[in-house]
């Protein structure tokens, strides 16, 4: 028997049994929810009002990185990295794009707060990591400069 496939029949039962027995809810593994309004806010301010801040600090324990120029806007890397503890959810957000908001992960309790994605940029643009840690929102920026516009450009 393929060894992938055994693992996948022991995954699969053993997450079966979680959910009869009541110990996992559909909830604790799928996507949570979400608001749209955060994906419809048109500014940094706007996005981090909608999820729940009020006020955000620059600070040096946030860490965002990607390149000075992107060839093509469609697929931009960017990493993102929190060295503040406790630090429990993190955001990238494409500050001239239609929508603001890019990409948003929550953080486990004892998981390392990094986080590579590629985002999709209409042009040049501040890209920011938002990151929330202790409660507090922490702010890193880099400017991103596109020569091939990914948002219908």
């Amino acid at each position: 028997m393929n060894q992938n496939r055994r693992k996948l029949m022991h995954i699969t039962s053993v997450l079966g049994a979680a959910f009869a027995a009541g110990l996992l809810k559909p909830s604790d593994v799928f996507a949570a929810e979400w608001s749209q309004k955060v994906f419809d806010a048109k500014s940094l301010e706007a996005a981090l009002k909608e999820l729940g801040g009020g006020k955000f600090t620059v600070s040096a324990d946030v860490t965002i990185t990607g390149p000075d120029i992107a060839e093509n806007g469609a697929v931009v890397p960017v990493s993102i990295a929190s060295k503040a503890p406790n630090t429990d959810f993190m955001a990238i957000l494409v500050e001239k794009n239609p929508s603001s908001m890019s990409a948003s992960f929550n953080i486990p309790p004892g998981t390392e707060a990094a986080v590579t994605t590629r985002v999709k940029m209409g042009g040049t643009s501040n890209v920011h990591a938002l990151a929330r840690a202790d409660g507090k929102w922490l702010l890193a920026s880099k400017e991103i400069k596109v020569t091939l516009g990914g948002c219908g450009g």
